[in-house]
């Protein structure tokens, strides 16, 4: 459950991240580095993301289970 708490609160600053250099870009017209500073602020982000994310399938924290996951079937007692 926690592992689902970080990635999603990493993913969201990710989106604050993108949405203040859109303002920046906006709001400097061009000008200053705001805009630079937070997209680069997001790609180290996101890349750490993917490092959690490729940590945590090595060590069995997370467990991939595809798109559609499959019901295993109890076979009948004979």
């Amino acid at each position: 459950m926690w592992q689902t708490l970080i990635i999603g609160a990493v993913f969201i600053l990710i989106l604050a991240s993108l949405f203040s250099g859109l303002y920046f870009m906006m709001k400097d017209k061009g000008d200053g580095t705001r805009t630079v500073k937070a997209l680069s602020f997001r790609v180290g982000l996101s890349v750490a993301l993917f490092l959690l994310i490729l940590i945590g399938f090595a060590t069995g924290i997370i467990q991939p289970h595809g798109l559609y996951p499959q019901k295993t079937v109890k076979q009948p007692a004979k």
